[in-house]
């Protein structure tokens, strides 16, 4: 489970989140490319954008359950 204590500093506010045991796989990125967003220079994602609708939340929803390391999560 994503530690809330160790997000990445550029997560935007809101519930979902990345923490610092992210291996820059790329899941979430194809999963919900609209919300997730890589730091190119330390080779990591980011929440970039909440979700606005329903497709967008599911679609973070579907990246937090398939991250294998499990370090996307959600305050909400």
């Amino acid at each position: 489970m994503a530690d809330n204590t160790d997000k990445v500093a550029e997560n935007v506010d809101g519930p979902f989140f990345v923490d610092s045991n992210c291996i820059d796989c790329d899941l979430c990125r194809q999963t919900a490319p609209e919300n997730f967003t890589r730091n190119e220079d330390e080779g990591y994602t980011y929440v970039s954008k909440q979700p606005e609708n329903e497709d967008e939340e599911q679609a973070c929803r579907d990246a937090l359950e398939e991250c294998p390391t499990e370090a996307i999560g959600d305050d909400g």
